[in-house]
């Protein structure tokens, strides 16, 4: 296990406390994942249940409500990966007798799509749920509240419906599909359908006496793919590595860089925050914080990641309301007082390809300078030190090069030949770069300003 420092653990431990402490919180468990294991975790409060006052642990279980989102998410990107659909797909193709069909399973992902943010009928998290029919029936001929396409905004109805797709695609419950293709292979047998001991009791807290009072536990139907499950600190753990490292992951590393580019945002918001396929995106600090907040009646949580280190944070609580920040602010604090040593730098060992060392150096787009250097496996394209825009092009076969990421991503970089064979100059969507400023010999757009 990678434990914290116990300067480290100790002041995680306090911001545990005073979030417990704080928000009114009859108990919390926390947790800080790490290198892919859980490196601290921690209990406050004792009032998990009302027969008991044990301390809450790792393996405590807590309603996780929306981080449910994201397990959705991952079995349609799953879907999608296999091949069995297009994220442009509409949810018509696969439940054509369900309402808003021509919703993309894309826009559900992003909360984009436009259609109202909880179902038809009473307030589904304290309902028991119906089926699918059910759910079908309440929305027959309804429209969408917003334009498709025009912002983010949130829908726990879009969850559903993807939850209907999954279970067409599949050909099994959105429940068996979930445990056969996720839980089951990461060994998350702590995250389950409805509560298993040791698990903690949802309350309401009076905001007045202070007293903790049990909110209902419905069995949400149809709508459970929107926050029906039960986790542990243990079992997010292991969830939010999955989200970031593809070995470690049922998704691959192209599924979950997709699964983490910002797609939509509420055009009010300044927190910095945007949607990707299934998940919350944060920066802030110069971080990328990926993963999901939750709640449910008598429970709310948060599992956040940072995409580059990999250390990530569990908050999970049996109170409503009263968390606030509490689980970006513990990743924060961990990163802060050990930040992660850079990966080992070590020679390049394979020969570099011929078509690569040909294009390695300074190259010009106009007179400003750009270095093309060999990682192994990409070319990158930066200032030649400073800060400035880095581009990366991977080896296309046949003497080109694909954009992968920066500002010229997909598109195809070209080297250009003179007479002699040598390279005059490099072109990518019309962008021309030379070996000195303004090569005369190259087709500059535009031409070059006149002399004075």
């Amino acid at each position: 296990m990678s434990a914290l420092l116990d300067t480290t653990a100790a002041a995680a431990l306090r911001q545990v406390a005073t979030a417990q402490a704080e928000g009114r919180l009859p108990s919390v468990a926390a947790g800080v994942v790490r290198d892919g294991e859980l490196a601290w975790s921690a209990g406050r409060g004792r009032h998990v249940r009302r027969d008991s006052d044990a301390r809450p642990d790792s393996d405590t279980q807590y309603k996780i409500g929306s981080v449910t989102k994201t397990m959705t998410a991952a079995l349609i990107l799953l879907a999608r990966q296999r091949g069995q659909l297009a994220l442009d797909d509409r949810v018509g193709r696969f439940w054509p007798e369900g309402p808003f069909g021509e919703a993309t399973l894309r826009s559900l992902l992003t909360h984009s799509s436009g259609i109202t943010a909880e179902p038809h009928g009473s307030w589904w998290e304290r309902s028991d749920g119906g089926d699918l029919v059910a759910l079908a029936a309440a929305h027959q001929g309804a429209g969408t509240t917003l334009e498709p396409g025009a912002q983010m905004h949130y829908s726990n109805l879009g969850y559903g419906l993807l939850g209907a797709v999954v279970d067409r695609v599949w050909g099994v419950s959105w429940w068996e599909a979930l445990q056969a293709e996720i839980l089951g292979p990461l060994a998350m047998s702590r995250t389950t359908y409805q509560w298993v001991e040791p698990a903690a009791e949802g309350f309401a807290v009076d905001a007045l006496t202070g007293e903790a009072i049990p909110d209902r536990l419905p069995d949400t139907g149809a709508m459970a793919p929107a926050g029906q499950l039960w986790s542990t600190v243990g079992d997010l753990a292991t969830w939010l590595t999955a989200l970031v490292d593809p070995d470690r992951s049922v998704l691959d590393a192209a599924t979950l860089r997709a699964m983490a580019t910002p797609q939509h945002g509420d055009p009010d918001d300044r927190s910095g925050q945007s949607w990707g396929l299934g998940i919350e995106i944060a920066r802030s600090r110069g971080r990328k914080l990926v993963g999901h907040a939750g709640s449910m009646p008598g429970f709310c949580c948060g599992a956040m990641i940072d995409s580059a280190s990999g250390v990530g944070a569990i908050v999970l609580t049996n109170g409503a309301y009263g968390l606030g920040a509490a689980t970006s602010e513990l990743v924060h604090l961990v990163l802060d007082q050990e930040p992660p040593l850079p990966e080992e730098w070590t020679p390049t060992t394979a020969p570099v390809p011929t078509a690569v060392r040909e294009l390695l150096g300074t190259w010009h787009w106009g007179h400003a300078p750009t270095v093309l250097r060999w990682d192994g496996t990409e070319l990158t394209a930066g200032p030649p030190q400073g800060p400035g825009r880095e581009m990366a092009f991977a080896p296309v076969g046949d003497g080109t090069f694909r954009g992968t990421s920066g500002y010229l991503a997909g598109e195809l970089l070209r080297p250009h030949r003179r007479a002699d064979g040598a390279i005059g100059h490099i072109e990518c969507a019309t962008f021309i770069w030379t070996r000195t400023p303004y090569d005369p010999q190259a087709p500059i757009p535009g031409g070059t300003a006149p002399q004075s």
